[in-house]
């Protein structure tokens, strides 16, 4: 076994690897760029090696100066996480030049499923399900026109060397590729340094289901059940579960055979995962077919390690050591149900854009790198896991991916691990930037998502004009109100005993009018009562159990049935961040932040008097969403724009972003230049 290894990789996939290589006594060695200095992977490592600026083209990924790192160090080993050098083949085969073990499979491997297109053919050849397409050079926009036409829209269009959302377009039309097929070989360039594209069929209703694979050096190759990731967002993975609620005993045995057929065809060791996309519609469960394999540890790999308890990080350091598997096909069960969470810093207020930035509160539902015993610690604390890399004051940077954290919950059923997904969430308290923790709780509790009828389509089908929040259900704008009148007359209890604040006689303790919604079109008023025995809300009583003291940003809050005894079991739990406004509380909570005006019921009638501040109008210009790089100004001053027509192409996170006309009109000024660096709420051009 090695004795020390060095992590090429930084934030939560570096802590991950830490770990599990501490539990095992083997040393660690960090590397850390400027940007990194400061970050909890940084400190955890046994060692530490400064490799360079923040931009990843000049720190992680230079593998001279990984392999720098482990001469230095003495370490043995690298683990390469995922993204980065984690794929590259030549990485694996310089460090073998220099006798460093690679934690991962073989260069040949990554090579062969690396190629999107090679890929494809030794699938085929391995009698693996593939999706119908072309594989081959494709010479330029015509000719990607004339392969889509014969192969039939919708089609997509993707990046040869892509992976984790980028390089990848949607065609619905001839107009679609010729708009597309150019961006998408620029993602590719500029993302994977390979502009070579292909085109396959986009499957309807499609479910994304992926396998998880072990192999060791000796030939011997398992499949780890499966992760279903169909709910997506710019085929970027948000959710992901195991196992899937749509895949069958038969299903499952059919496919995990064949991505073991062409993980052997490979000579495949170590971790890997078969993507493998599913035909909705077909309830036989018989039209899967290959998409990719990824040559690395996923970001979604703990809900399998929560289901069968097995420790992939660590088998890939004992494959990588020359150990056989201590496990066969017949060892693989399934113990519960698995979700995990991917918590970003971008704002599903605003189309998701990306909101990097300084965060300065976060305090996650439970301690990160902690568990409870059960399944080697696969599953966290009392079924609640966080992997993160951040810390509260640090920056979440724009050189690299904006994830915060990874939650994941087990349970014995597939709804106990989602109503822990939403009790965590409404824990999970992040300031400082957008984060979509609203939006995560907001599908844990769609009714489309409990019931499992999933696909790669459900946000934009779900969500077509966007994200607002979660809809408050009768039972929780009744729970709102209610502590609104607790906490209301907390404050007022404890300002009526400062000097200087409310006098005895201007104190009306207990009677409280609450305004629900930030204007008045769409929303509700309560009338709330406290007497001594007594809580009422619009003359019913509610019967709650919270603890509040003036200045919390954080309660508990319980609702029992009126009639129910001492030792009942609460009907509904809650967490309430709350944070003061002018008027009330914003309380956030079950997917969406509620805005409470909160005023004595005797002087409420006075607040229709007072004059609401008129929002400036924007729609004269475009506005940078995010902060980004202005690649291409697609027009210029004097020229008449139409609804949809493109206007800007912004890039954010190696993503090219195209911000198009609302309404038709003329250019009358441009504010920026193709090439700047433009922040956010920037004013790109106007019009008239």
């Amino acid at each position: 076994m090695f004795s020390k290894i060095l992590i090429a990789n930084r934030g939560e996939i570096a802590c991950r690897v830490i770990k599990t290589a501490k539990r095992m006594g083997i040393a660690t060695v960090a590397v850390y760029s400027d940007a990194d200095a400061r970050a909890p992977f940084v400190r955890m490592a046994d060692e530490a090696v400064h490799i360079g600026p923040a931009q990843a083209s000049e720190s992680y990924l230079v593998a001279d100066k990984i392999i720098a790192a482990c001469k230095q160090t003495g370490a043995e080993a690298v683990h390469p996480g995922y993204g980065f050098l984690s794929e590259r083949a030549s990485f694996v085969e310089a460090l073998a030049k220099e006798n460093i073990a690679f934690i991962g499979p073989p260069a040949k491997a990554i090579a062969a499923m690396g190629d999107k297109i090679e890929s494809k053919k030794i699938a085929r050849e391995a009698g693996v399900n593939v999706v119908p397409g072309f594989v081959g050079e494709i010479r330029d926009t015509d000719h990607a026109v004339e392969i889509s036409n014969d192969i039939g829209y919708p089609v997509m269009m993707k990046a040869s060397a892509g992976g984790g959302g980028k390089g990848m377009r949607l065609a619905y039309s001839e107009r679609d590729v010729r708009e597309g097929f150019e961006a998408t070989k620029r993602e590719g360039l500029n993302s994977f340094g390979d502009d070579r594209v292909f085109i396959e069929k986009f499957i309807e209703d499609p479910r994304h289901i992926e396998i998880q694979i072990l192999g060791d050096t000796h030939g011997n190759v398992i499949y780890l059940n499966e992760r279903e990731c169909s709910i997506q967002r710019r085929h970027q993975k948000v959710v992901e579960e195991a196992p899937s609620p749509f895949v069958t005993p038969k299903m499952r045995k059919a496919m995990g055979e064949q991505c073991v057929a062409l993980s052997k065809a490979v000579g495949y060791h170590s971790a890997g995962t078969v993507e493998l996309i599913v035909s909705g519609a077909d309830k036989t469960g018989e039209s899967f077919y290959f998409l990719e394999m990824n040559t690395r540890l996923q970001v979604e790999h703990p809900v399998t390690e929560a289901i069968t308890g097995v420790d992939l990080v660590e088998q890939m350091i004992r494959v990588a050591a020359g150990e056989k598997l201590a496990m066969t096909q017949d060892d693989v069960g399934i113990d519960g149900w698995a979700i995990e969470n991917r918590v970003y810093a971008e704002d599903p207020y605003r189309g998701f854009l990306p909101s990097t930035g300084r965060l300065v509160r976060y305090q996650p539902p439970v301690e990160p790198w902690t568990d409870d015993g059960e399944a080697n610690g696969r599953r966290g604390q009392h079924g609640v896991r966080v992997d993160d890399g951040v810390f509260e004051g640090g920056e979440v940077s724009m050189f690299y991916d904006p994830m915060i954290a990874k939650l994941v919950t087990w349970g014995r059923t597939r709804d106990e691990a989602a109503d822990l997904q939403i009790a965590a969430l409404d824990a999970f308290r992040i300031e400082g930037l957008g984060h979509n923790v609203d939006f995560l709780s907001a599908i844990m509790q769609h009714e489309r998502f409990r019931s499992g009828e999933l696909t790669t389509g459900f946000i934009a089908e779900e969500y077509p004009e966007g994200f607002t929040g979660a809809p408050a259900s009768p039972r929780l704008t009744r729970v709102l109100a209610a502590v609104a009148g607790v906490i209301a007359t907390a404050d007022a209890d404890r300002a009526r005993r400062v000097e200087g604040q409310l006098s005895d006689d201007l104190y009306a303790p207990g009677d409280w009018t609450v305004r629900i919604g930030e204007r008045e079109e769409g929303s509700t008023s309560h009338e709330v009562r406290l007497e001594e025995n007594a809580l009422t809300v619009d003359g019913e009583q509610v019967t709650i159990e919270m603890q509040y003291t003036p200045g919390e940003a954080m309660v508990d809050v319980a609702l029992y049935a009126n009639d129910a005894s001492e030792d009942a079991a609460p009907v509904e739990s809650y967490t309430f961040q709350l944070k003061p406004t002018r008027t009330g509380y914003a309380i956030t909570t079950r997917g969406a932040t509620h805005h409470l005006r909160i005023l004595q019921t005797r002087v409420a009638h006075l607040a229709a008097h007072m004059i609401e501040k008129t929002p400036p109008d924007l729609s004269k210009m475009l506005i940078c969403p995010m902060p980004g790089l202005l690649v291409k100004l697609h027009v210029g001053e004097g020229e008449e724009v139409q609804p949809g027509q493109p206007l800007a192409t912004v890039e954010a996170m190696k993503m090219e972003n195209i911000l198009r006309a609302e309404k038709q009109a003329t250019v009358s000024k441009i504010n920026a230049e193709e090439g700047e660096s433009l922040a956010v709420d920037a004013v790109i051009l106007e019009l008239e």
